[in-house]
């Protein structure tokens, strides 16, 4: 069993700051992927970004250049900077880890990001 713990969250004017973390613990040998999805009201949970074990990451377009991912593998944590926010940010953030080569994966219980215009 894996347990995920997110911190970070909370409400931000636009062009503001935040960082999310996201600890995993339990029974992990590999963390093979690491990533942040996040649901706006009525929307469907998309893809922020994410970082492999390899050390490479992707994001999407709509934070790309704005966001940072990152990561400390002895702690098994991923963090996701988020700078020059916007109004359309505002969402539950998730974290996701994939683990142990990828024979199970696991969902963060969410954190609030809400930026005001």
């Amino acid at each position: 069993q894996v347990l995920l713990a997110e911190s970070g969250g909370g409400l931000v004017q636009a062009g503001g700051s935040l960082r999310l973390s996201c600890a995993a613990s339990g029974n992990i040998f590999s963390t093979d992927v690491m990533s942040w999805y996040r649901q706006a009201p009525g929307k469907q949970r998309h893809l922020v970004a994410q970082i492999f074990a390899a050390g490479t990451s992707t994001y999407n377009d709509s934070v790309k250049g704005r966001f940072i991912i990152s990561r400390d593998i002895a702690e098994n944590t991923v963090f996701l900077q988020m700078n020059n926010l916007r109004p359309e940010d505002t969402a539950v953030y998730y974290c996701y880890v994939a683990v142990n080569d990828y024979s199970a994966h696991y969902w963060g219980q969410g954190t609030q990001v809400t930026v005001s215009s």
